[in-house]
């Protein structure tokens, strides 16, 4: 939990939120409120209280359409940043930034960017779950040499600690394995695809993509934003008994 007054970080991701929804709106483009977030919706109408983050999704045509045309469609001063736009970013995934904002997350990977919101590309997985559990595990194997590719070798010392992250250093960039990383993602079209994932939560996040359907209204911080059509269905997958909060353990 935060130890700040969270709630003027929220309202500056809020704003995003919103310019994002319009893009999609004016474009006609399929997205919905995720993980957290799509929590967040149902339970507390808006940000769940302690979260300092938004998460949204998009069928990956969707997802492909708003990457290729954002420097047009978006508004200033929002941006898009990801490894299509920048081969130093280190996710398969995209954030829209407030760029008059700074932020650094993570000062071993030494990356500034500003206030944003992630935005999670969802992907078609085989029918046969134990051959989408293994595409997934290939995704999660390709992402930790991501991970290695990136992190700073000498972060616990010149030791045994460093020794891995210095090989993978040795053989791949990070455009490499990220590029790879989004080949694997993409080869099974979400449009013919009768299961899905968001490929962040690996196998996980298999899903029947009825849980998804057509974004569906739903009330967020006192405006109309996009969710999934079934949401007690997707939340009960992601977290289960979504509706309790944990004691002592905020979700």
């Amino acid at each position: 939990m935060a130890s700040y007054d969270i709630r003027p970080l929220q309202l500056r991701i809020l704003d995003i939120l919103v310019a994002f929804d319009e893009v999609c709106c004016k474009h006609n483009l399929h997205y919905f409120l995720w993980a957290g977030t799509m929590l967040g919706a149902v339970r507390h109408k808006g940000f769940i209280p302690w979260d300092d983050d938004a998460d949204v999704a998009m069928p990956r045509e969707d997802y492909d359409l708003l990457i290729a045309n954002s420097e047009e469609w978006l508004p200033k001063p929002m941006e898009i940043n990801c490894l299509e736009k920048s081969p130093k970013f280190t996710g398969t995934y995209a954030k829209m930034i407030d760029a008059s904002t700074t932020i650094i997350e993570r000062y071993d990977f030494m990356s500034v960017g500003g206030i944003y919101i992630d935005i999670f590309p969802i992907d078609g997985v085989p029918a046969d779950m134990s051959k989408a559990k293994c595409h997934c595990k290939h995704f999660s194997v390709v992402r930790k040499l991501a991970y290695f590719c990136n992190r700073n070798p000498f972060k616990h010392g010149k030791g045994i600690n460093s020794w891995i992250p210095r090989l993978v250093q040795s053989i791949y960039t990070n455009q490499e394995l990220q590029s790879k990383g989004i080949a694997l993602m993409k080869q099974y079209p979400y449009a013919d695809s009768d299961n899905v994932c968001d490929f962040d939560d690996g196998a996980p996040g298999i899903m029947p993509k009825e849980y998804i359907g057509e974004p569906t209204p739903i009330e967020f911080e006192g405006r109309m934003l996009m969710g999934v059509a079934q949401p007690d269905k997707y939340l009960s997958h992601k977290y289960g008994d979504y509706m309790t909060i944990p004691q002592g353990n905020h979700q």
